[in-house]
């Protein structure tokens, strides 16, 4: 190819094995393959009226520390165990970071947050991290990202979201048409909840588009649709979304749309104007609406960590404060802990 023309602002190409490859080296358990195969049977059910539990997705805003979400984990895991007459509670494993300009892409594309970019070690040392936590019997959310990253561990992840800068995005439609977990799109980032509802009626339907196999080969994907999307009620720049007016606003543009009005109400982002310690306030009102009988919110979203706050990366790990979030500010593990016991005692 000519290069006075061709990748003018490409600094390299860097080879990494194919998705097939890396399934190999980190090889899902049996433990693990189970409880993938229970979460999605589980929030299927949800979604279609058959269950009347409720998902409550929870954890870190992003993964950037594997030791810290495992003993997240394992403090979730056994909350679970407590509370599984009312939720399906599914850990937030978040592997990729959306950024607005510019900042730290997340676990797989820079897991040693040093600007080094690892993404060769990325996807293997993420993909263990879900095998270890599905092997504990701990359901994994992730938001999907980038349309090829998502093929190195979709056979570990039980619920996934569609974000709010990406739910437009007609890449991203047509991923979620082929993925084999329910999926969640949110609002759009003013608020418009039209973007998510033509987002479902998209992935519903069967697309063709190219992408690649599982074996590196670039190909022309065909889907089936997938008829378990479900609105994401996130807030907007207009503010927050959550109260029974805008959720029966919602269920309406919904009906009218031919969609079906199941909808998750994330307690985080502009819901809670940004601010953690508001997540509380968004929970207890959303968890209201469900107890004075509204069938039509299937689920919550919290943005939780060992300890409440964030930081920023610099300086190496040294500098760095153990299980508190370097990207969105989380609630603190005891406050999660509080929330989840007492909305299971109240409903």
């Amino acid at each position: 190819m000519n290069s006075k023309i061709n990748n003018l602002r490409v600094s390299s190409f860097g080879e990494i094995d194919s998705p097939a490859k890396v399934l190999k080296q980190a090889k899902i358990t049996k433990r693990a393959s189970e409880t993938v195969l229970k979460a999605r049977e589980d929030i299927q059910n949800i979604l279609d009226g058959k269950d009347s539990r409720k998902i409550i997705v929870v954890g870190p805003c992003s993964i950037h520390d594997a030791k810290a979400a495992l003993e997240y984990a394992e403090k979730l895991n056994a909350l679970c165990k407590k509370v599984e007459d009312k939720f399906v509670i599914v850990m937030r494993a978040y592997l990729e970071k959306p950024r607005t300009t510019i900042g730290w892409k997340g676990f797989i594309y820079d897991p040693y947050l040093d600007d080094s970019f690892s993404l060769k070690e990325g996807v293997i040392l993420a993909r263990k991290l879900l095998i270890q936590i599905n092997d504990m019997g701990l359901p994994t959310a992730t938001e999907v990202l980038g349309p090829i990253v998502i093929q190195y561990h979709s056979d570990l992840i039980c619920w996934s979201a569609i974000g709010a800068r990406t739910a437009e995005s007609q890449t991203h439609r047509e991923l979620a048409s082929g993925l084999s977990m329910p999926v969640g799109f949110k609002n759009g980032t003013e608020g418009n909840i039209d973007v998510s509802v033509n987002a479902i009626l998209s992935a519903e339907a069967p697309h063709n588009f190219l992408g690649m196999d599982d074996e590196g080969k670039v190909s022309v994907v065909g889907t089936t649709g997938n008829p378990y999307g479900h609105v994401i009620l996130r807030g907007g720049v207009s503010g927050p979304n959550y109260s029974s007016k805008d959720v029966a606003l919602a269920v309406n543009f919904c009906k009218k749309a031919g969609v079906k009005p199941r909808i998750i109400i994330d307690c985080s982002h502009a819901n809670s104007e940004k601010d953690h310690r508001n997540q509380a306030k968004v929970w207890d009102d959303a968890m209201g609406q469900i107890k004075n009988g509204n069938e039509n919110i299937v689920g919550l979203m919290l943005e939780s960590h060992l300890f409440e706050g964030s930081q920023k990366i610099g300086g190496g790990w040294g500098e760095m404060k153990y299980g508190v979030s370097v990207t969105d500010s989380c609630i603190g593990w005891e406050e999660t802990k509080k929330l989840i016991l007492e909305a299971a005692k109240n409903l």
